[in-house]
């Protein structure tokens, strides 16, 4: 039976997404805005966290091999 889907999903591109955005220095170098006291640097890297989370179940959802 031949594969439908092969490893080459161009959904695999997203995953670039949260490698790329976190080394973009210049949208988290500052202090200000704070967030419960903690400066955007701090906040800013749990917020990549859940990007990353969100972008990985992303692509396994749309790549995964039904039945």
């Amino acid at each position: 039976m031949p594969d439908d889907k092969s490893d080459r999903s161009p959904w695999y591109w997203l995953l670039l997404v949260p490698v790329v955005i976190p080394l973009m220095t210049f949208l988290y170098n500052a202090d200000e805005p704070r967030l419960l006291g903690f400066p955007l640097f701090y906040w800013l890297q749990i917020a990549y966290i859940a990007l990353g989370v969100a972008t990985t179940t992303l692509v396994y959802r749309m790549t995964r091999r039904r039945p």
